[in-house]
C-alpha cells in the first residue's frame, strides 16, 4: 500500500513537470487544472483502494472510461484557453530579447511599451504628494514605477489610475504591488483586452459566454448524476458498455427518479457555489463564463463545476468576495438539504468490519467531522447513540458531498478559494507562507486519516501562487476580516474529527 502511493506522488511530480514544461506557454487554462484532469484514472483508482482495499479490484469500466474521459477532457480544456500565435510570441518574446541583448541591440525603441517622448506624460501622471516616482524601469510588456507612497493606497491607486487614463486611454492597466521589501510599486501593461473589446460585435461578447456549452454540460451532468443516484438508491445498473441492458433498466420512470434526489441535491449545491462567484463577479463588472459543469458517467457522476474569469479583479476587496462567495453559497444550501437527508437516512451498527472503510456511505461513521456530528444530533436526536453510524438517504450523500466541497475550496492553497481568500486577507506574500503551512498540515493529517491523502497530493502540487488584483496593495476592513476567520473555523469544523468531550456532551 505504501509503494503504490509513492508511486502515485512520483507519477503526479512527473505529470504535474511535464504539463508545465510542454503547454504552460500555449494556453490559458491553469496548469493544475490540466495536471488534475491527466491524473483523474490514478486518484480514482487511489480512492477506490482506500475504501475497498487493495484486494478487492476496481471495475475494469472504472479505469477505461476515467481514460477516456480524461483524455477527451484534457483536449478540449487546453483547445479551450489555447493562446493564438500572437499571444504566445508576445508572452515568450521577454524571455528571448534577455537571452540573446547582442543579437538585438536595436530592439529595445520597438518592445518598450512607451515612446521615450511620453515618459515626461508618464511621470505627470504621479503626483509627487501622491506617489513620488524615484526610479522607472522598461521591460518589454511592462513599465515599472518605483518610489515613495505619499498617502492611503486606495487613494492613491485610484488618483493615478485616473491621471493615466486621462493620458494614455485605455492603452495600459495600471497594477499596484508590493514588492519583497514592503514598498509598493506601480506597473504598466500593454491592454489587449481592450483592443480586442473594441474589435469584437457585441453579439460576439456575449457568444463568449457560451450559453450553449453550459447547458449541454448541465444536461450530460444531470444525466451522469441520475445514473449515480440510481446506484446510490440500491438499484444495480448493468455495465455502460451493454447500451442495451442499460437502457431497458433506465426506460422505466421508476428507477430514474430513485436517482434524480441525489442528482438535483448535488447539482443545486455545486450550482449555487459556483453562481455565488458569477453573481459576485457580475456586480464588479467582471466578465466572466457561465458555470460549466463536468460530467463524469461513474464516480460521483461529475468533476464539479467552475466558471473562467475573462477580465482582471480590481481589487483585493472584489477578490475577497468572489471567493467567499461561492462557498458561503454553496454551503448555506448545503446544511438543510443535508440535515433533511440525515433526518431521513437509517442508523446501523458500527461494526468492526465497517470502521475499517473510510467515510462509506451505507454506515458513515459521523465522528469523522466535527460539523457532520452536530448536524446529525441535530437532525436524528436521541437515536444516535456512541455505536450509531448512518446508511445515507441520497440527498444525504450529497449534503455531505457539499461538506467536503466546501472544505476542499477553503483550503488556503493556491487558486482554490481559500487561497484568494487568504491572499485577499494578509497579501500575497503571507498566503505563500499559508499555503505552505496548510500542505505540511494536511499531509501530516493524512497520516493519521487516510482518507485525506489524496487532498494532500493534489495540494503538493498545486500552485501557491495565484493572479493579483489590479490594486493588490489596499487592505481589506475589518468586517471582511471577519468573514475571512469564520471562512477558515468553517473549514476546521469540517475536516476535523469529533473530540471526544464534544461527544461525551452530545451523547454519541
Amino acid at each position: 500500500m505504501a509503494f503504490w502511493f509513492l508511486f502515485i506522488l512520483l507519477l503526479g511530480l512527473a505529470t504535474y513537470l511535464m504539463v508545465q514544461h510542454s503547454v504552460a506557454q500555449i494556453t490559458r487554462t491553469p496548469v493544475w487544472l490540466l495536471w488534475l484532469v491527466l491524473m483523474a484514472p490514478a486518484l480514482l483508482l487511489s480512492g477506490w483502494t482506500l475504501m475497498y482495499g487493495p484486494k478487492q479490484p476496481p471495475p475494469p469500466a472504472l479505469i477505461l472510461w476515467s481514460i477516456f474521459v480524461s483524455t477527451v477532457l484534457y483536449w478540449t480544456l487546453f483547445q479551450w484557453g489555447r493562446r493564438s500565435p500572437r499571444d504566445t510570441q508576445a508572452q515568450t518574446q521577454p524571455q528571448a530579447s534577455q537571452s540573446q541583448p547582442t543579437i538585438q541591440p536595436v530592439a529595445e525603441p520597438i518592445v518598450r511599451p512607451i515612446e521615450p517622448t511620453e515618459e515626461t506624460q508618464l511621470r505627470n501622471c504621479f503626483p509627487w504628494s501622491v506617489y513620488y516616482v524615484q526610479n522607472i524601469e522598461y521591460r518589454p510588456q511592462a513599465v515599472i514605477c518605483r518610489g515613495q507612497l505619499r498617502t492611503k493606497a486606495t487613494n492613491a491607486y485610484q488618483q493615478i489610475k485616473t491621471n493615466i487614463e486621462a493620458q494614455f486611454g485605455d492603452r495600459f492597466l495600471l497594477i499596484f504591488q508590493e514588492g519583497m521589501d514592503s514598498k509598493p510599486f506601480f506597473v504598466l501593461v500593454p491592454n489587449t483586452q481592450a483592443a480586442k473589446n473594441r474589435n469584437t460585435p457585441p453579439r460576439e461578447q456575449e457568444r463568449l459566454t457560451r450559453p450553449g456549452l453550459a447547458l449541454l454540460l448541465l444536461a450530460a451532468t444531470l444525466v451522469t448524476t441520475t445514473l449515480v443516484g440510481v446506484e446510490i438508491a440500491g438499484v444495480s445498473l448493468p455495465p455502460l458498455w451493454e447500451v442495451g441492458s442499460l437502457f431497458k433498466v433506465l426506460s422505466n420512470p421508476d428507477v430514474l427518479f430513485k436517482g434524480l434526489p441525489y442528482a438535483l441535491g448535488l447539482m443545486t449545491i455545486l450550482g449555487i457555489h459556483e453562481l455565488g462567484h458569477y453573481l459576485t463577479a457580475k456586480f464588479y463588472k467582471i466578465r466572466s463564463t457561465l458555470p460549466y459543469f463536468i460530467p463524469i458517467p461513474f464516480f460521483l457522476g461529475t468533476f464539479g463545476a467552475f466558471i473562467q474569469m475573462r477580465s482582471p479583479i480590481p481589487n483585493r476587496k472584489a477578490l475577497f468576495d468572489i471567493s467567499i462567495a461561492g462557498p458561503i453559497a454553496g454551503f448555506v444550501v448545503t446544511v438543510p438539504l443535508l440535515i433533511w437527508g440525515l433526518a431521513h437516512s437509517d442508523i446501523v451498527s458500527i461494526t468492526d468490519t465497517e470502521k475499517t472503510r473510510l467515510l462509506n456511505p451505507d454506515a458513515l461513521n459521523p465522528k469523522y467531522s466535527i460539523l457532520l456530528a452536530v448536524l446529525s444530533k441535530l437532525a436524528l436526536g436521541s437515536q444516535l447513540t456512541a455505536k450509531s453510524a448512518l446508511d445515507l438517504h441520497p440527498v444525504a450523500v450529497a449534503g455531505f458531498l457539499g461538506l467536503i466541497v466546501t472544505a476542499l475550496n477553503l483550503m488556503p492553497v493556491g487558486q482554490l478559494d481559500g487561497g484568494h481568500i487568504v491572499h485577499a486577507m494578509f497579501g500575497q506574500r503571507t498566503a505563500l507562507i499559508i499555503g505552505q503551512i496548510a500542505r505540511v498540515l494536511l499531509l501530516l493529517l493524512a497520516l493519521v486519516r487516510e482518507e485525506f491523502l489524496v487532498w494532500a497530493i493534489i495540494l503538493l502540487f498545486m500552485p501557491l501562487i495565484d493572479e493579483p488584483a489590479l490594486n493588490d496593495v489596499s487592505e481589506l476592513d475589518n468586517q471582511r476580516d471577519v468573514w475571512g476567520l469564520l471562512a477558515m473555523a468553517l473549514l476546521i469544523v469540517i475536516i476535523l474529527p469529533l473530540p471526544q468531550a464534544i461527544a461525551n456532551f452530545l451523547q454519541i
